[in-house]
């Protein structure tokens, strides 16, 4: 069975003005949405179409770049869309709060980590938080379209993902041009924690 494109969990211009209109419909019903053909076109006939993402994923230096890469842009897409919310609340409450101030002792040293590696990306890539097998948090960054699940990233930046950040261009350019710093800013308005705090306690796969 092939893999579908999930649906937006809010209206494209619900995210402005941290994110226009245009660019989340630009970023899903076309980026997204190619990723996924051509990742469904790669898979088509093969074992693979059986087979869950993270499993496809976890072992992704098997198979071919075209996996890889549009199977990363894929998945990467249908975690983004849940973590941003037109609720945010500027900071997060419960285990995550808790988690947090535990690694990083404030949750401003915590935005101020992340923002970092995600200004440090060179080109396209994202940021991320991620928990390890123990459950504890650690920032890493990715290049392109691999994210921490997968086995070809170094050793140190594979876990979880619980929080993540597009910073390939496309996701903001229209609104930001290269202003990357100011749309990680903006990004902290539309964080959804409740999600976060979700994938954050959810047990380890």
């Amino acid at each position: 069975m092939a893999f579908e494109l999930p649906l937006l969990p809010y209206a494209p211009e619900a995210l402005e003005p941290h994110i226009d209109a245009t660019t989340m419909q630009l970023h899903h019903a076309k980026h997204h949405q190619a990723y996924l053909d051509k990742f469904n076109k790669a898979i088509e006939g093969t074992d693979l179409a059986a087979r869950s993402m993270e499993d496809i994923l976890k072992n992704v230096s098997n198979y071919s770049a075209v996996v890889r890469n549009n199977g990363g842009g894929y998945y990467n897409h249908n975690l983004f869309w849940p973590m941003l919310t037109p609720n945010g609340v500027g900071e997060p409450t419960g285990a995550i709060a808790d988690a947090i101030n535990q690694k990083f002792q404030s949750f401003a040293q915590f935005k101020e980590a992340f923002a970092q590696a995600a200004l440090d990306q060179f080109g396209s890539g994202w940021a991320w938080l991620c928990k390890d097998i123990t459950g504890e948090l650690f920032i890493c960054s990715t290049a392109n379209q691999d994210n921490p699940i997968m086995d070809v990233v170094e050793e140190g930046a594979r876990g979880i993902p619980v929080l993540g950040l597009d910073v390939w261009e496309h996701g903001y350019y229209l609104k930001y041009q290269n202003r990357r710093a100011e749309y990680i800013d903006a990004f902290w308005n539309i964080v959804n924690w409740e999600e976060v705090n979700r994938r954050f306690q959810a047990p380890m796969p």
